[in-house]
């Protein structure tokens, strides 16, 4: 996904783990290439474990041990090179000092990837505004300063424009200035969390039938009798088929659950005498009568005549879906517009044979969410499907940035007026959509990709990389009203195109490695919000469904149910009931299986 290739180019090194991503660890480890090196920071007769907390001061930086955190920690290191028992300790104390600032931002080495399968806690953590303290780039003082030199230059002896004044023409000529003023944060008053308290004794089942009530199974069940009828009455009587009851469909999607759980070469699978055998669950429903209501499974069982949308045999379940997603959740305000974790598992690929995955078709739909990212609740699905090789067609979609600015506006048309801070990746970030959001209530931080990006309106100058080389942490900035376009240095130039946080708001940048990297607060916001839904899509992908139909509507039907799976176990987690069993996601899915087919055994499974 678009946001794990970012990631690894952002915060490198990596271990950020992607089931279906495709990268492996010693690619997610490597930094953007390009650009000559950093020139040192530090004396050279510091030793190297001082690196670890020096290593982000920048050589221009003045060294006065007065001058901030960056002053104290070269302070420090060369008291240390320096020797003497005195100094040692005035140095170490210094160390010190600057760790417990480190541990005061509440930063966990998780937000990074850095500490391994084992680390704990939320990765999130706060990035507001008052959190930081205000400081301008130094790389814009000093462009502001080689400015006036030149300006003063052409004063005295009327020397030719040089390439800053072009560049500062240009800029204004679009609107965009090198004077930063400081943009308040967007006030966000409501509430956030789930919407109704659930009882300690709640069950799996409960939480699951907040988003597929039994009104949502018995409509089912009504379908996939009318179609099973009307299909007979066409192609002969099926002998072996009785009407599906509403026990037998809870039952139905129970199996199929279960293949999110135990995944499998097949659902069939479940019946067989082999590895992936479950005798457990198998006894409660025939093969034979399983692959009968599979045949004639339908949400809706026929077309309308007014109905144009290919989803028509799926809009009505995504629709009650996602009444259920607004009425039992309130995200919190910072968001993320992405496509999640859908492809089919390694392990499930591996046990098929060639001839198998030949027969297998090309996924024919694009899905999007809107997730929170400070729980992971995916709080709205779009589907976007590839119907020929028209405009809308997904693979128009994968090259015009326009395309997914509709995505964008599709996923936020229930966000107006809620003052909602929406992530975006390269191909929705642009503009153009950002201050249409931004008269709509939602505020936008984007990053920003001259290939994959709209780039109309922004500045020439801040889209090419300069031809000086760069420290890592250096950023340039020009403003043009709320708006913020940032270009920051980390092995490799990052855009970001912002209007919800302010340009003098300094962040930080922590790695257990390079010490601390300076940056924006709205870059800073942006490596932390994403790395949350990547380890969200590194803990729940796995848990999707993993039959895999060849009709486009029941495979999205298939993907959304995994997703209300997942949902359930999250508002599971943030509820009193989850402090009384404390289930796992593999013991919450085992235990909705079981409530589905009916059995009686309420143990969780270890």
């Amino acid at each position: 996904m678009w946001y794990l290739e970012m990631l690894s180019w952002l915060l490198p090194p990596m271990s950020l783990h992607a089931h279906r991503g495709g990268w492996c660890g010693g690619e997610r480890e490597a930094g953007l290439g390009g650009g000559a090196p950093a020139a040192p920071c530090l004396p050279a007769a510091v030793p190297e474990p001082l690196l670890l907390l020096g290593c982000c001061l920048r050589p221009r930086d003045p060294a006065e041990p007065g001058r901030g955190e960056r002053g104290r920690l070269l302070a420090a290191a060369e008291m240390m090179a320096e020797g003497g028992g005195a100094a040692r300790r005035k140095a170490l104390s210094l160390l010190e000092a600057a760790r417990s600032r480190y541990e005061s931002l509440q930063i966990s080495d998780d937000v990074f990837g850095e500490s391994g399968q084992d680390s704990g806690g939320n990765p999130f953590y706060s990035t507001s505004a008052d959190s930081r303290s205000a400081a301008s780039s130094q790389d814009d003082e000093d462009d502001d300063e080689e400015g006036e030199g030149l300006r003063g230059g052409a004063r005295r002896r009327r020397a030719p424009r040089g390439p800053v004044e072009e560049e500062d023409e240009e800029e204004e000529k679009g609107g965009w200035t090198r004077s930063l003023r400081d943009v308040p944060p967007p006030r966000f008053k409501d509430s956030s969390g789930p919407t109704r308290k659930m009882p300690l004794t709640a069950s799996a089942m409960d939480f699951f039938q907040l988003f597929v009530p039994d009104n949502v199974l018995k409509n089912m069940v009504v379908q996939t009798n009318m179609y099973a009828k009307k299909y007979q009455e066409r192609f002969g009587k099926d002998d072996a088929w009785i009407d599906v009851t509403l026990t037998e469909m809870k039952a139905f999607l129970g199996y199929m659950i279960s293949t999110s759980i135990h995944h499998c070469e097949s659902v069939l699978s479940i019946w067989s005498s082999g590895f992936y055998s479950n005798k457990s669950i198998a006894l409660i429903m025939t093969q034979l009568r399983f692959e009968k209501i599979l045949k004639y499974f339908h949400i809706v069982a026929f077309r309308s005549s007014q109905t144009t949308h290919g989803l028509y045999k799926i809009q009505p379940f995504l629709d009650s879906l996602q009444n259920g997603f607004d009425s039992a959740f309130r995200p919190s305000q910072a968001q993320v517009l992405h496509e999640p974790l859908i492809d089919e598992d390694p392990i499930f690929i591996a046990t098929c044979t060639e001839r198998e995955l030949r027969k297998r078709k090309k996924r024919k739909f694009s899905l999007w969410v809107r997730q929170c990212s400070s729980t992971g609740f995916i709080c709205q699905i779009y589907v976007h499907l590839k119907e020929g090789s028209g405009a809308d067609g997904l693979d128009a979609l994968k090259n015009k940035p326009q395309l997914h600015s509709m995505v964008a506006k599709n996923l936020c048309q229930n966000a107006s007026g809620k003052n909602y801070i929406i992530f975006t990746g390269p191909s929705i970030t642009s503009l153009n959509l950002f201050e249409e959001f931004e008269k709509q209530g939602i505020y936008c931080c984007g990053l920003l990709s001259t290939r994959k990006s709209d780039c109309t309106g922004l500045p020439p100058s801040m889209l090419n990389n300069p031809e000086t080389p760069q420290s890592r942490g250096q950023y340039r900035i020009r403003m043009k009203g709320n708006m913020s376009l940032i270009c920051w240095y980390n092995k490799g130039h990052f855009r970001f195109l912002t209007n919800a946080y302010s340009p003098v708001q300094q962040g930080v940048i922590i790695k257990r490695k390079s010490g601390e990297i300076p940056c924006p607060l709205a870059v800073e916001a942006f490596a932390a919000h994403l790395s949350y839904i990547c380890k969200y899509d590194d803990k729940y992908s796995k848990y999707f469904i993993s039959h895999k139909p060849n009709k486009t509507w029941q495979q999205v039907f298939w993907f959304a149910i995994s997703i209300a799976i997942n949902n359930a176990y999250i508002l599971y987690k943030m509820s009193e009931a989850y402090h009384v069993t404390r289930y796992s996601r593999a013991q919450f899915g085992e235990r909705l299986v079981k409530e589905l087919l009916g059995l009686e055994d309420t143990s969780p499974s270890h």
